[in-house]
């Protein structure tokens, strides 16, 4: 028995049964075996008394166990002592005021890491285990935070424990990927009070050599301040996305070449005669031969966008284009355009769920056809018109109506609309992107743009070269790439951006060179934002620092390699 339960092995099992599904275990203490006492340190064996202890154990088998154990009360010989009677304590199975065996409270501190407080507390259910979620979340509190040296390539980041209003620090040991710490909450508005957190951090644990960050300049005043000797190092990732907005902004000073690169719309067709006005009819025979009529589908422009969009898709569909290509062009989703392909015209389309439905221009409709057949377009007249023979429609409602019988509406629904022109964070991925990751079609068009802007040509070989310093980790050639950008007067859309990084220049130019970055960091505030999505939300900093801290102890030390 004490191969599976080797924490009795201190005491006297004198039974075991099951009673209401747990495993109950009699036991008591050993008679002859004195005692310490907490207070003094003096062995004694003089009994006082005896009481009973319920102790819940780790399940077993499937069951819970629950363990009544009879232990003694014992003088104190030490009359120096303020202790007159103590209780003996079982190492291994006994704690002070603990109703749960230290197997069992490691086991449902491990749970309350890994899984939240109410997650623990469901689980703990079928094994036979009644605990709360908050004694789950007290269990996890009490456990001691891994030990760790102080690093010497530190990374630090924020992380938003609401966004756009609180914020904290979350610093990392980028060599061993470790968290160490989270700082307090900073309030939005008081972005100081980080920039003195992290120098007192940095002030307490001396020895950082390197330190990882943004651009963000509360963090680099900070780190300045607490490790004035430490070398400090821009992330290449927010660098390059830095680099990506200033060129977004310069592309979209260009919105007009990006329009320029859709294919001209196909010109209309030529308009049909009107056919000639019939006699107009009396009122009261139009109503009675319309109520027999109705339309076979409504107006409107539902209707009038989903012909435009049908005939837009099957026009592409017959140049022999893919349907993920049509998508892109058109700014669909892939299902949707196969939708539009697989109808043999739009009205397959509405499932008859607007067939034959009531207007209240349906009494009127065959008056307004000779109207229109007459030549008379104008909403306000033939509204009035309406209006005076009884009718009870709104402007919109006869808008939507008389719109596709208009002459110049139909030639434009018989022609599909001009494919939508890429965006300025499109055109934008074009330079950004390595030549060979583009398509053929990206590529084409990135060539027609750029041959149409000397500005977007010189910026796109800025572009270039700065990728290519960043990839060799050439970051001494970066005053050059900046001096350059700034007497290219082609592109003053990245002056800017290269005047910005003098003022961090030490920074992004050790980054450029090293393999070091602010990845590790990135990847824990992953791990941060997972853990506040499993808790709802509702975790405060110091459950989520310390579930973060124990979360990562208790993963496989990662192998770094030697820089």
């Amino acid at each position: 028995m004490f191969l599976l339960l080797p924490h009795l092995a201190g005491v006297r099992v004198e039974c075991m049964d099951v009673r209401d599904g747990h495993v109950v275990i009699e036991a008591s203490t050993l008679e002859d075996v004195p005692v310490s006492c907490p207070g003094c340190q003096t062995a004694s064996g003089r009994v006082h008394s005896r009481y009973g202890r319920r102790l819940a154990d780790a399940p077993c088998g499937g069951r819970g166990v629950v363990i009544e154990l009879s232990v003694r009360r014992l003088f104190c010989d030490n009359g120096d002592c303020p202790r007159v009677t103590f209780a003996e304590q079982i190492e291994g199975l006994t704690c002070r005021y603990g109703r749960r065996t230290p197997v069992l409270q490691r086991m449902l501190g491990a749970l309350g890491v890994v899984l939240a407080a109410r997650a623990v507390a469901r689980l703990a259910l079928l094994f036979g285990i009644a605990i709360s979620r908050m004694t789950v979340l007290r269990l996890v509190m009490a456990l001691p935070d891994p030990a760790w040296a102080t690093p010497r390539v530190l990374g630090i980041d924020e992380f938003a424990t609401r966004k756009g209003r609180r914020y904290g620090t979350i610093l990392v040991d980028c060599e061993t990927h470790q968290p160490l710490d989270l700082l307090p909450d900073r309030d939005d508005l008081l972005p100081d009070r980080d920039a003195d957190s992290v120098a007192a951090w940095l002030r307490e644990h001396p020895g950082v050599e390197i330190v990882c960050r943004d651009r963000a300049q509360v963090f680099a005043d900070g780190a300045h301040t607490g490790a004035p000797n430490a070398q400090h190092c821009a992330d290449k990732w927010h660098v390059w996305h830095n680099l990506g907005e200033a060129v977004e902004r310069l592309v979209s000073r260009h919105r007009a070449l990006l329009r320029d690169l859709v294919e001209p719309a196909p010109a209309p067709a030529p308009e049909r005669p009107a056919p000639e006005a019939p006699e107009l009819a009396p009122l009261t025979e139009l109503v009675e031969d319309g109520e027999d009529t109705p339309e076979p589908y409504p107006q409107g422009k539902f209707l009038d966008r989903l012909r435009d969009t049908h005939a837009a898709v099957r026009a592409q569909v017959e140049q022999g284009l893919s349907l993920r290509e049509i998508a892109r062009r058109l700014g669909l989703g892939r299902n949707t355009v196969r939708k539009y392909a697989r109808a043999a015209s739009p009205e397959a389309m509405l499932h008859g769920q607007w067939q034959n439905r009531t207007s209240k221009l349906d009494r009127f409709k065959p008056y307004l056809d000779q109207r229109m057949a007459e030549g008379c377009t104008n909403l306000a007249r033939l509204h009035r018109e309406l209006q005076e023979r009884g009718a009870r429609c709104s402007y919109s409602t006869l808008r939507d109506y008389v719109r596709p019988l208009r002459p110049e509406r139909s030639a434009a629904v018989d022609s599909p609309p001009m494919a939508r022109p890429p965006s300025p964070r499109q055109a934008t991925s074009w330079i950004m992107r390595h030549p060979d990751h583009l398509g053929e079609d990206d590529q084409q068009q990135l060539k027609i743009l750029l041959a149409r802007s000397p500005g977007l040509t010189a910026a796109a070989s800025h572009v270039r070269t700065f990728a290519t310093l960043m990839a060799n980790r050439e970051g001494d050639q970066l005053t050059r790439w900046i001096a350059d950008v700034c007497a290219d007067e082609r592109c003053g859309g990245l002056a800017g951006f290269a005047a910005g990084l003098l003022t961090d220049l030490d920074a992004v130019v050790y980054g450029m060179s090293t393999d070091w970055s602010s990845g590790p960091v990135e990847g824990r505030v992953n791990d941060l934002k997972a853990l506040k999505r499993s808790m709802f939300g509702r975790a405060k900093p110091p459950l989520l620092r310390k579930r973060l801290l124990l979360t990562a102890a208790s993963r496989r030390p990662q192998t770094v390699t030697a820089r």
